[in-house]
């Protein structure tokens, strides 16, 4: 659809810009060259008009202009994005639509345990925020700095806390949607307990902002705990991992908020290359496992638990070596050993990069399988493997081999991706977790999903977008 467009006149540029003002009508090149790459330099796209909006009426306003004149519309929020749905495309029509100024929390309700909060709110603001309202927010990820909660909803980000707290989608209980046609659909309930017709909210979780825009939303909130414990763990294998996470759950049951797997290849990268990090552990081992703990009741319920399931773990010959941090201190710096680690791959040269879901009763089995899978397309390839096992989710990613070259190793994308999502799909997973489809995996998706289910997907975009000009190209 977006073929048949052209460039955003001046005169039309200029009603744009009348809606938001000058000042937050971005037209230099300069100025508008952040808002055009996604972190990772995979994507850069051209637009003549950035829009920054103020208030929910003003996004009301632009879309309703937008739809009028079938000017294609970007969201974004804090462009922390890795599969490109928050970046316009090269052709220059479109026109990006930035929530960052939206950025007021409207309320923390203690009570009733939530946060209004709008699109553009930083999500380290929105958890500190809580915590001084003695309550935690427990969305948490590498960008926390710098994404916001529209984008996070936009993608049902996910993180290190889904273990405990579920995905962005399931801490939120309510959204205010600006649709494409400029109506506001205001859906702000605090409810736990709604079952009066389809649940709206969830079309818009997770859609990348391909049917409306998210301006602002009801986030859930708990009770801060009272004790928390994290332990750094070496073991021999993934089945061994498995084992120690059957066991923990069995201990802890509720009180395991994390449970992170890590190969031993990135944590050799993340010594070497990762700023301010120290060896969690003094020897080395094929696989870690870092393990939190939080208690509701005292620190020493949450170190009774964890000591049980290490104690046990270690007898049972599950973990070959353990260490709890000793002060907050220390555990701090085991988090940050794993917030690092993801960025210290690229010191390592090119990479290809899998964001998967499994059962995770199969985790080990798809991590035996897709090494296979892998030496059939590279030999020397190395596995890049970590992730939220307690979830399911692994970042399988891939580095170039030692001695191998940058530009022919991402030759090998298309049939590395194949390789590694055929193992994903022979497990019944998902070849997008936690990061969504955006451009990266919008024409695997369309060629590899049920049919029915495409088919679905693109009636209700259909309805909801019948201009095609929420985000086009992404994900559907």
């Amino acid at each position: 659809m977006t073929d048949t467009l052209s460039q955003p006149s001046a005169d039309l540029v200029q009603r744009f810009a009348a809606i938001v003002g000058d000042r937050y009508a971005l037209r230099d090149q300069a100025n508008i060259a952040p808002y055009l790459a996604e972190r990772r330099g995979l994507w850069h796209g051209r637009t003549s008009l950035v829009l920054r909006p103020g208030s929910v009426e003003e996004v009301s306003r632009v879309m309703r202009l937008a739809t009028e004149t079938r000017t294609p519309v970007v969201p974004q929020s804090g462009n922390t994005g890795l599969v490109g749905a928050q970046v316009p495309d090269a052709s220059g029509h479109q026109i990006v639509l930035s929530l960052s100024r939206l950025n007021r929390i409207r309320e923390i309700d203690v009570r009733s345990n939530t946060a209004t909060v709008e699109a553009g709110v930083i999500l380290q603001v929105l958890q500190e925020a809580a915590d001084a309202a003695d309550r935690l927010f427990p969305l948490s990820l590498a960008a926390q700095g710098s994404c916001q909660i529209g984008g996070n909803l936009s993608s049902n980000a996910g993180g290190t806390g889904v273990l405990a707290y579920g995905n962005a989608r399931e801490l939120c209980l309510g959204v205010e949607v600006v649709l494409p046609t400029g109506e506001i659909f205001d859906d702000l309930r605090k409810l736990k307990k709604d079952n009066t017709g389809y649940d709206l909210k969830n079309l818009f979780v997770g859609a990348e902002g391909t049917l409306g825009v998210i301006t602002a939303a009801v986030m859930k909130l708990f009770p801060k705990p009272k004790g928390r414990e994290v332990a750094f763990v070496g073991l021999p294998s993934p089945e061994a991992a498995l084992a120690l996470f059957s066991l923990a759950e069995d201990h802890a049951g509720p009180a395991l908020t994390a449970f992170e797997l890590i190969a031993r290849t990135p944590y050799d990268f993340t010594l070497r290359h990762g700023a301010g990090v120290t060896r969690p552990l003094a020897d080395d081992w094929p696989w870690y496992v870092l393990m939190q703990v939080s208690s509701g009741r005292s620190a020493e319920d949450a170190r009774a638990l964890i000591e049980d399931i290490l104690s046990e773990g270690l007898e049972k010959g599950l973990a070959d070596d353990a260490v709890i941090a000793a002060s907050l201190s220390q555990a701090d710096a085991f988090w940050n050993f794993r917030e690092t680690l993801p960025e210290t791959q690229k010191a390592e040269g090119a990479s290809i990069k899998h964001d998967i879901s499994v059962p995770i009763a199969t985790i080990p089995t798809f991590i035996e399988r897709a090494a296979k899978a892998v030496a059939s397309v590279s030999a020397g390839a190395r596995i890049v493997c970590f992730g939220h096992m307690g979830d399911g989710n692994l970042h399988y990613n891939i580095s170039r081999p030692l001695d191998g070259d940058d530009e022919a190793f991402l030759d090998l994308y298309k049939p590395m991706n194949k390789a590694v999502h055929d193992v994903v799909r022979s497990l019944n997973g998902s070849i997008s977790a936690e990061h969504g489809i955006g451009q990266l995996k919008r024409d695997e998706l369309i060629a590899t999903a049920p049919p029915m289910a495409i088919d679905l997907m693109r009636r209700v975009k259909a309805a909801f977008d019948p201009a095609g000009i929420m985000n086009p190209g992404k994900v559907i």
